[in-house]
């Protein structure tokens, strides 16, 4: 089985509006791909008609699961020495 790559996703949600964006973060160590991704979309409407259709389903074999994103919460510690 080949890895996604972004293009994998833009055609996906494509299907669903506007795709602004897809990122796919990287292990900082190993420059693997973490295995998950953030997708863009034009508007809200698009946003959830993608998560609506696409969680749950099947993409080259992985099974989706798919969500908006929350902002991430600042836990402190961030001044490590």
């Amino acid at each position: 089985m080949r890895p996604l790559v972004q293009q994998d996703l833009n055609a996906v949600f494509a299907e669903y509006g506007t795709v602004k964006q897809v990122k796919m973060p990287t292990d900082r160590e190993t420059g693997r791909k973490r295995g998950f991704a953030f997708v863009e979309m034009g508007n809200d409407a698009e946003e959830a008609k993608a998560i609506d259709e696409l969680e749950g389903a099947e993409l080259m074999g992985r099974t989706l699961k798919v969500n908006k994103a929350r902002p991430h919460e600042n836990r402190g510690g961030g001044n490590r020495w």
